[in-house]
């Protein structure tokens, strides 16, 4: 009787397993639904069914999912005319969800000194998500334009400030950092944007820390990324920059202009996790504005099937 009764509840607890695992897969289901904004389903909650709802009531899981497919759209249809306002070819692209843990970032090949335990020198974030990461160098030019621009189209970039040409308008960086939902990170790229090679140890320390001090004062965070100007080093930078709390050295694969795209690697191409750089620059130095060089950029970035995503994910 024992034996029976022990059986029947093993029946039982199995007769439960086939309807928590349809639950689930309704539940990824629905989600992937939403994420492609093809479905205003809902999942059902896992074990028992939620009671129904009253009568021209949604249930909650429903209303939250809808609610969120809804978003997605109003995004997708605000970046589309957001593209033809600022004259791109195509809306940029969405970037992936970036990576639970993010991946291990090791010194390039040929890029390497002779000390240990210093930041990593790198061009590319070793990534199979087709994506690239865009940055934008010194702080010469204070387009506002730019910061509208990037805010429409949802494009994350970061930028790597020197004092010596951001110092005359802080404010316009306290903007851009506010400027997007998910922030504008704020870097270092020393206070006067010297040949470091050519200076001492101690010259060096006080171009990097001078500058991690006033991004901490003027934007509230020490930035952990830097990228030595012109990307020349030596190990007295990677040494400095360690002491000064350092913890990555991005530099660069391709570098957009208004007019042209200049490449690192032999293919001129772009690859999953590429930096790009380019500069806050306008008609003065270039041929071009600020807007026109995103517009560049991205209609390279879109037509290689690459989206862009925020460095600080990954890195």
């Amino acid at each position: 009787m024992q034996l029976v009764r022990q059986k029947d509840q093993m029946m039982a607890k199995g007769a439960h397993r086939p309807r928590r695992t349809l639950g689930a897969a309704l539940a990824v289901a629905a989600l992937a639904s939403a994420a492609t904004a093809c479905s205003g389903g809902a999942a059902p909650e896992r074990g028992a069914p939620a009671p129904a709802p009253a009568a021209g009531q949604q249930a909650p899981a429903a209303g939250a999912l809808t609610a969120y497919v809804e978003r997605v759209r109003a995004q997708r249809a605000a970046r589309v005319l957001a593209a033809k306002k600022w004259g791109l070819a195509q809306p940029p692209l969405e970037a992936p969800a970036p990576p639970a843990v993010k991946p291990k970032i090791t010194t390039r090949k040929g890029f390497e000194t002779d000390g240990e335990g210093l930041p990593p020198v790198f061009t590319t974030v070793p990534t199979k998500q087709k994506v690239v990461f865009l940055t934008i160098d010194d702080g010469a030019e204070k387009d506002p334009r730019l910061l509208t621009m990037m805010k429409e189209l949802r494009i994350p970039y970061s930028a790597f400030l020197s004092d010596y040409v951001v110092k005359d308008d802080y404010g316009y960086f306290a903007r851009m950092q506010k400027s997007q939902e998910a922030g504008v990170s704020l870097h270092n790229h020393t206070l006067h944007h010297r040949y470091l090679p050519a200076l001492s140890y101690g010259e060096q320390k006080r171009e990097i820390c001078g500058m991690q001090d006033v991004i901490q004062k003027q934007f509230g965070k020490r930035p952990p990324l830097f990228r030595p100007p012109y990307g020349n080093y030596n190990e007295d930078t990677l040494r400095a920059a360690r002491s000064c709390g350092v913890k990555a050295v991005p530099l660069w694969a391709a570098e957009a202009f208004p007019d042209h795209m200049e490449w690192r690697e032999w293919d001129r191409d772009l690859h999953p996790g590429d930096i790009v750089l380019t500069h806050f620059r306008g008609k003065e130095d270039w041929k071009g504005t600020m807007p026109d060089m995103i517009r560049r950029v991205m209609n390279v970035i879109t037509s290689k099937g690459y989206a862009v995503a925020k460095l600080e994910d990954y890195v």
